[in-house]
């Protein structure tokens, strides 16, 4: 195919991963001539090895593909808008059960050349340390954001630039317990109910500090040495402290009564509502380095979680991202400056699918904006929608990065049963986006 690109809009794009390759994609598929930077192999990241782009780094595996999943139902999305992940995915599959899993090697292969032998993109090696001062841009650059850009990013976005994850639990509200959690506020305060908490006697705390300091830790790669800040001190680092260190940090129970006896608890365990519907809540202080087999085996010992399903589990890593519900639109652009889109990890979405979808959003936006067509993002019923609707409209003090899951969606208008539910706003969302789709 040959294409007369001298009087083609142009976009420039910062990272070659899953977000950035999706967002070229698919603005060169609407006309849009792309410019591709990509520091390897000139320069790597310290998790990085393959010379090619669209590297899988920690996993071979996109997730469950179920309906049932959210991210199986952003998969399916993906799929029907022509992502260039999701074929690159189907084209290099291996067996993994229930799971979409890929060969790393040939998926990277398959995603570089797709994009070297498109007309409309040029990729440009070497590490861009400075954000263009003219034109649209997408940043895509990572959670291992080169420490040159990091700087002119910390610039762009004042003091909501992060260099590491310390993430609690999030847990789904409707898998909680409520026979044995009151909601209640210390003294009072706030609407009395702005927390959901589950107290424990002394023999279950103890046994619980126990299993906590007891517990697997994930081990952090050289490259994620860190220091403990007492602010966001793991939880476990802070048992090992003493067995009544919890009891004076985020287990207090001081101003709190549990209404069925009266009296206040030996500890508590608080949870905050993640969002508005409060379908989701997380675990208050308990950001942590457990592996996550053993996060779901230790923390659900504690009363009223015994049954509870984790909509994220905790972590902490480096990880480069910013307050997107403080800086970016709906349309992930920047607020300051709206020729700046933003994609992919840095704007709070965890997991390789979710990372894609965000870029696959942030090119054909940033298309539409060069070809001075209305922007439009899909509603907050599907899974895309749904996760841009979390990462731009978050409790800004709170923001934390989040993998796209059913409790981000909007609530059915009518009551169905919950074996049904998922399945519903499956197919709810499966409309609405052709709803989009057929409106763009």
């Amino acid at each position: 195919m040959t294409i007369n690109t001298e009087h083609l809009h142009s976009l420039t794009i910062i990272g070659g991963g899953l977000a950035g390759c999706e967002a070229a994609w698919q603005a060169a598929q609407r006309g849009v001539s792309v410019v591709l930077h990509e520091m390897k192999p000139e320069k790597f990241s310290p998790a990085h090895h393959l010379a090619g782009l669209a590297e899988l780094v920690c996993s071979n595996s996109l997730r469950g593909i179920s309906l049932d999943n959210a991210v199986g139902l952003l998969k399916e999305e993906l799929r029907r808008c022509g992502s260039l992940v999701m074929e690159a995915a189907e084209a290099t599959r291996v067996p993994a059960g229930g799971a979409l899993a890929v060969d790393r090697q040939l998926f990277s292969e398959y995603v570089t050349d797709k994009m070297e032998s498109h007309p409309l993109i040029r990729i440009e090696r070497g590490e861009l340390a400075n954000i263009p001062a003219e034109g649209v841009v997408v940043i895509a650059s990572g959670p291992l954001t080169s420490d040159a850009l990091a700087e002119s990013l910390a610039e762009l976005t004042g003091d909501r630039l992060y260099f590491y994850d310390a993430i609690a639990p999030i847990v789904a509200a409707d898998s909680l317990d409520m026979g044995k959690i009151f909601a209640a506020s210390r003294y009072g305060k706030g609407d009395g109910d702005d927390y959901l908490n589950c107290p424990l006697n002394e023999a279950e705390y103890l046994a619980f500090v126990s299993e906590l300091v007891g517990a697997e830790k994930v081990a952090p790669r050289d490259f994620e040495t860190v220091v403990h800040f007492e602010g966001c001190m793991p939880v476990e680092t802070m048992a090992e402290r003493g067995v009544e260190t919890l009891r004076f940090g985020p287990m207090k129970p001081v101003g709190l009564t549990d209404p069925r006896t009266g009296a206040e608890p030996h500890a508590v365990i608080q949870l905050r509502s993640e969002n508005r519907d409060k379908t989701m809540f997380n675990l208050v202080g308990f950001q942590t380095k457990l592996t996550w087999p053993e996060q779901r085996r230790v923390f659900r010992m504690i009363p009223g979680l015994e049954r509870v399903e984790f909509v994220r589990l905790g972590s902490m890593h480096r990880n480069t991202f910013i307050n997107a519900p403080a800086l970016l639109l709906p349309t992930q652009q920047l607020k300051a400056d709206p020729r700046l889109f933003f994609a992919g990890q840095i704007t709070g979405v965890e997991g390789y699918v979710e990372s894609a979808a965000s870029g696959f959003l942030a090119g054909i936006t940033a298309a539409r904006q060069l070809h001075g067509l209305p922007l439009s993002v899909p509603s907050p019923e599907t899974a895309l929608g749904a996760l841009m609707a979390h990462i731009t409209n978050a409790d800004v003090r709170h923001f934390q990065p989040m993998n796209v899951n059913y409790g981000l969606f909007p609530e059915l208008v009518v009551r169905v049963k919950k074996k049904e539910k998922r399945q519903k706003l499956a197919e709810r969302a499966l409309a609405a986006l052709d709803e989009w789709k057929e409106n763009l």
